[in-house]
């Protein structure tokens, strides 16, 4: 593009003052609409959003809006419908998943926090549509050669033992001209999220990547099967971390470090462990000091347990509850707990945890089945991955056409 760089800007236009409406082809986006997709944010992330971020996120609203807009003017142009039945299906999902709402109770919770199933649901028809329209319009024309699977199974165990990572991403597009407010806007996004905020609510919001839908998850990567920008980023990378925003061809991410392993090598972590969790609760009105008192007695009978067989019986002198847990992962103990409950010997109890309002618990570790070495990914896996990675570039350039030939008009 041919601009000086000395130049007079003639008049004054500030989309912050403008009202956030817009037809687009024809359909309306009202206040209303903008508002409550706005406020599925705010509810996702626990309320815990400033004024000032709530209006920047307004204007990135409108223009997810805008897209969705779009992608369900192209669905419907195609002749794709979504049934209601799989709309509620997936919105069962997401109020259990994403918000951590009992369905019967679903409809009243985003009420009071000024939004709607309505809104929640025209947003998963416009997903559902959008995956659908690009398996019928561009998957067809995806082709990945048996050779290209074959290679990455080579390389894959060449480089067992190495490390992979499971990863999300928030990707926003940007172009040179817009580079710089992208990197703003996303910079704020990751702000938000390291003050607590939901990366799975944000990544399903404002994600330009077909992985939106799943809350950003790319499921398990190797870095050279990254962008060189990302991978650097990961290896650096702990659990739990977010980082960004990082430039990649065609825009900038947010990467989200979920879970990390070794290629072909068995994680312990995986191993399937058998407990016993012994608790007991304090009074309302009971301090501190009481508390640790309590604790630490708890902490020596428990600690004296001869084997999971005698737990019941310490558990009836201790006036505790005691639950029998099976089949329980390593890895989806809490993080703080995964350590310490990893070294237990069979029969050993771990160190007391808990608080004076939840109460004080142990676990025994009754019996541990430890992980196979880990096997290759299968041939189907590989190629569905990389068919969904040219399935995303081709949907990023489908959309960016469809932004070039919309006749938007703002209110």
């Amino acid at each position: 593009m041919n601009i000086p760089d000395e130049l007079t800007i003639f008049g004054e236009n500030d989309p912050n003052v403008r009202r956030a409406t817009a037809i687009i082809n024809g359909d309306i986006i009202t206040g209303t609409d903008v508002g409550h997709r706005l406020a599925l944010i705010v509810a996702a992330n626990g309320g815990k959003v400033s004024d000032e971020e709530k209006q920047r996120l307004r204007l990135q609203v409108l223009r997810n809006l805008i897209d969705e807009t779009l992608q369900i003017q192209e669905a419907e142009a195609n002749e794709i419908s979504i049934a209601d039945a799989e709309v509620e299906a997936t919105f069962r999902q997401v109020a259990q998943q994403n918000f951590k709402q009992d369905i019967s109770a679903f409809d009243q919770y985003l009420r009071t926090r000024g939004s709607s199933t309505d809104t929640l649901k025209r947003q998963i028809r416009g997903e559902l549509a959008w995956s659908r329209l690009l398996r019928r319009n561009i998957q067809p024309f995806i082709n990945v050669g048996d050779e290209e699977v074959n290679a990455i199974i080579t390389r894959l165990n060449a480089s067992k033992g190495t490390s992979e990572y499971r990863i999300g991403e928030i990707y926003m597009s940007a172009s040179q001209e817009t580079a710089q407010q992208v990197a703003e806007n996303m910079t704020q996004i990751l702000q938000q999220i390291r003050a607590g905020g939901s990366f799975v609510a944000y990544a399903r919001q404002f994600s330009e990547a077909s992985t939106a839908a799943t809350g950003g998850d790319l499921g398990w990567v190797r870095p050279a099967q990254l962008p060189q920008t990302l991978a650097d980023a990961a290896n650096q990378m702990q659990v739990g971390q977010v980082v960004g925003p990082i430039q990649v061809p065609g825009g900038f991410s947010i990467l989200y470090l979920i879970d990390s392993r070794q290629v072909l090598t068995a994680d312990p972590r995986n191993a399937l462990l058998s407990l016993k969790q012994l608790a007991i609760s304090f009074p309302v009105g009971t301090t501190e000091a009481q508390a640790s008192s309590e604790a630490a007695q708890f902490a020596t009978e428990t600690q004296n347990i001869k084997g999971c067989g005698a737990a019941n019986e310490v558990a009836a002198q201790l006036g505790a509850s005691i639950v029998d847990n099976d089949q329980v992962r390593l890895r989806d103990l809490p993080a703080a707990l995964q350590g310490a409950i990893g070294k237990l010997q069979i029969g050993q109890a771990s160190q007391p945890f808990g608080s004076v309002e939840d109460g004080v618990r142990v676990l025994i570790l009754c019996g541990r089945d430890d992980p196979q070495t880990a096997a290759a990914p299968s041939f189907d896996a590989i190629m569905s991955q990389l068919e969904n990675e040219r399935i995303n570039k081709r949907a990023q350039i489908y959309l960016r056409d469809l932004r070039r030939d919309a006749i938007i008009e703002y209110n």
